[in-house]
């Protein structure tokens, strides 16, 4: 019974991230700036956020080996053309489109994992990671550069594989590191790679109180505190859980979508979408029918 209680806060507190992650998108639709504006404010902001928490929990923030510190100068690059190519996802098309092909990054981890950490994926992963592909055909209307449907999926599944590798890299550091140093470095790193963005010809609206209020929301809410939560729900359910939970952010992304903006998706988006989702719901669906017959099994 006393484990009960913190379930139930681990449950809170992951599915309270998630509907953080899925606002991000939509408030990067509402947003007027280009999408490197857009990463840069929320990266300035987030970090800011991470290192009063950093500093306040007395986390080191001394890299351990030389090497270390390269890597994770080198996440902070990737992780700053993984939110340009999603929020140029969500710019060039919608927030439909934009959530969900960046939901296709299961397939690119199923490639990563067994060439970077060496880990043999499971049948079911596998299958999972090849069910996204006609998911990701549906969201695609017309092959051609001309559509901008088709030229957000292109930048969702860019986002899709940078995002992959970065969680098999920050997986790799996370043995080592706690997970909001590494989140510190990477933002922080990303707003120095960002900081040219600041001589774009739009830059003159990033000042604007409308502006400056949805960056701070994404930085501080979507972002610093939505990670923190998400962090904070691993230490009371498993990371399957978490996992499963994290499927959920298109969802929101598009519930938000069609409170906030009024865009809702087509029947060929909504059925790509329920692919992609199924395929990445799969392997904890296995998982979990398998854990419970053992269950049953063994009592």
């Amino acid at each position: 019974m006393a484990e009960q209680p913190k379930l139930l806060r681990g449950l809170v507190f992951a599915n309270v991230a998630v509907l953080f992650f899925g606002l991000a998108g939509v408030l990067g639709k509402l947003s007027l700036l280009p999408a490197p504006l857009i990463v840069f404010g929320r990266v300035f902001f987030a970090g800011l956020l991470l290192l009063a928490i950093c500093l306040f929990q007395h986390i080191p923030l001394l890299p351990k080996r030389r090497h270390d510190g390269f890597l994770l100068l080198g996440l902070g690059v990737l992780l700053a053309l993984h939110w340009t190519a999603f929020f140029q996802a969500i710019n060039v098309s919608n927030v439909a489109i934009g959530l969900l092909s960046f939901s296709s990054f299961p397939l690119f981890t199923a490639v990563l994992e067994p060439l970077l950490l060496h880990q043999r994926p499971r049948r079911v992963q596998i299958v999972a990671a090849l069910l996204i592909l006609p998911g990701i055909y549906l969201l695609v209307p017309s092959f051609t550069f001309q559509n901008q449907a088709t030229l957000g999926v292109m930048w969702g599944v860019l986002s899709a594989a940078t995002f992959a590798l970065l969680s098999v890299a920050n997986r790799w550091l996370g043995r080592t590191y706690p997970s909001l140093m590494i989140s510190l470095y990477q933002d922080g790193i990303a707003a120095v790679v960002l900081l040219p963005a600041l001589f774009l010809p739009a830059t003159g609206s990033f000042w604007t109180p409308h502006e400056l209020i949805i960056l701070l929301i994404l930085g501080v809410v979507c972002t610093a505190l939505a990670h923190t939560l998400f962090i904070a729900s691993m230490r009371d359910i498993t990371a399957q859980s978490a996992s499963l939970l994290a499927s959920l952010e298109p969802v929101w992304g598009i519930v938000f979508g069609v409170l906030l903006l009024g865009a809702i998706p087509t029947a060929s988006t909504l059925l790509g979408g329920a692919i992609i989702l199924s395929a990445n719901l799969l392997p904890g669906i296995v998982t979990a029918i398998s854990l419970s017959v053992k269950w049953c099994r063994s009592s």
